[in-house]
């Protein structure tokens, strides 16, 4: 008897396990996934990379950075849509990769994506906390001396523990846990306000530009820029987020489509408007900061203006935190579903239809990452999480449409310039990679290396579609 096959890269059936029933409800439509698209993208880098890229990266010339990002993430978005509206699964990247390319890549990649989400929600749990405090001070108010040893500072100077960020974490874990359409709700309004008051921002900052402050353009010549472009996509991660929605939306075919696209040029506009107006305020050299459009308010004297960001900043967070941990916990829940990781990690609550145990599983380690973590730091490993994402769903359009498994699948949305846009947004997502720093590449070696681990101890031996395709060999 010969030893049986690794099957590595068995991939996961589409006409069969695909489309069955999973339990989650169908309560989501295009404005939904927009607002939530929205709520990811305009929130977290909105208040903290454009000063971050400006001070480290790009200069005055940050807005040119955010441009090559859109621009990148539009054609990576276009890709997204496509898979999206083919298998509207839960899982996003990783669903797609393990139906083209196999188990063991989708796996690479799903756990890649976990670091992505983990680190998206730490990162601006930290900055709402920077901006929480800053709300108190403008009322003359202060935390405990507890709290305020720590709050906002510990992920930025990277000492003390930040107790502030943890608990925020958990408030949006027990929002999660009570069932999306509640959440969904909340969010909606939430983005009307943050978007108001980014509005407002630019509305009173814009009469304050110095256009000295504009010199040097590029003070790190170009490669800044585009530096600064592969930071910079940590703040469009958002409509990766809607894509994991798949399974609870009515009419995905039409409406997925519609939310990531939408939701990526309506936050194009805003990002580069302020970060544009940013730095024409305050000097470059000065926004290597957790809360950088509060500090430009500030030094232009609008105090009061500076209290109401700081509180459309903390609900603009807000709405990033609800969506990414949503986001964290459906990979979760599609991963667990196909045996990898395990099995409570996917079971549903009846009443709610919500994954409660690993929606508090990834609550806790987010909020405990949150405490302890830079902010610097815990933004680029985010970035490499999101870029290895795109990149392999760019370049699995050439593969999808190959796949003679998909030729009779109803698709509504095709990526145009088939196949130069895949082919492009896979290069330049893997451009983009190459300019992270050498510590966020370590460190995803580290983290590649634990997945590696957890794959070859459990995941391995308890894959369901191996398991399935094992069945179906022997009985043959």
């Amino acid at each position: 008897m010969g030893r049986r096959p690794l099957h590595l890269f068995v991939k996961k059936a589409v006409q069969t396990d695909l489309y069955q029933k999973t339990g989650l409800a169908k309560t989501l439509t295009a404005f939904s996934l927009t607002t939530m698209g929205i709520g990811a993208i305009v929130g977290s880098g909105i208040f903290i990379t454009p000063g971050l890229i400006a001070a480290k990266y790009a200069g005055p010339g940050v807005m040119l950075s955010f441009v090559i990002a859109v621009v990148v993430c539009a054609l990576a978005a276009l890709c997204y849509s496509e898979f999206s509206s083919t298998i509207p699964l839960a899982g996003s990247a990783y669903t797609y990769v393990y139906a083209v390319f196999g188990e063991f890549i989708a796996w690479l990649l799903g756990w890649a994506l976990i670091s992505e989400y983990l680190f998206a929600v730490s990162s601006v749990a930290v900055s709402w906390s920077s901006y929480f405090q800053n709300l108190l001070a403008g009322f003359g108010l202060k935390l405990p001396a507890f709290f305020q040893a720590a709050a906002g500072t510990a992920g930025v100077k990277g000492g003390g523990v930040d107790i502030i960020a943890l608990i925020i974490t958990l408030i949006v874990a027990g929002l999660l846990s009570q069932g999306i359409r509640e959440s969904a709700k909340v969010n909606n309004v939430m983005v009307i306000v943050k978007i108001l008051v980014i509005l407002l921002f630019i509305g009173i900052a814009v009469f304050y530009v110095r256009p000295a402050n504009y010199q040097p353009l590029l003070p790190f010549g170009t490669q800044g820029i585009f530096k600064g472009a592969a930071v910079a996509f940590y703040a469009y991660i958002g409509f990766d987020a809607v894509s994991t929605a798949s399974e609870e939306v009515k009419n995905p075919k039409r409406n997925m489509p519609i939310g990531i696209i939408a939701s990526l040029l309506v936050a194009a506009v805003l990002y580069i408007g302020l970060s544009a107006v940013l730095v024409g305020v305050v000097p470059y050299t000065k926004l290597n900061v957790a809360d950088p459009v509060a500090l430009a308010l500030n030094l232009i004297h609008q105090n009061w203006a500076a209290g109401v960001v700081s509180l459309g900043a903390i609900v603009g967070m807000t709405t990033v935190l609800i969506v990414m941990s949503y986001g964290g916990t459906r990979l979760l829940f599609a991963i667990s579903r196909d045996g990898l990781l395990p099995r409570p990690l996917m079971r549903l609550n009846p009443k709610t239809q919500v994954p409660v145990a690993n929606t508090w599983i990834f609550g806790i380690i987010s909020s405990l990452f949150a405490a302890v973590i830079p902010i610097d730091k815990i933004a680029e490993l985010v970035n490499i999480g999101t870029l290895s994402a795109f990149a392999m769903v760019s370049i699995g359009i050439v593969f999808l449409r190959r796949d003679a498994r998909f030729k009779n699948l109803d698709t509504a949305f095709k990526v145009p310039g088939y196949p130069v846009v895949p082919l492009v947004s896979f290069g330049a997502c893997l451009y983009l990679m190459s300019q992270l720093q050498a510590f966020t590449w370590e460190a995803f070696g580290i983290w590649v290396v634990i997945g590696l681990i957890v794959y070859v101890s459990y995941g391995y031996r308890h894959s369901r579609v191996r398991r399935e395709l094992t069945i179906n060999t022997t009985d043959r």
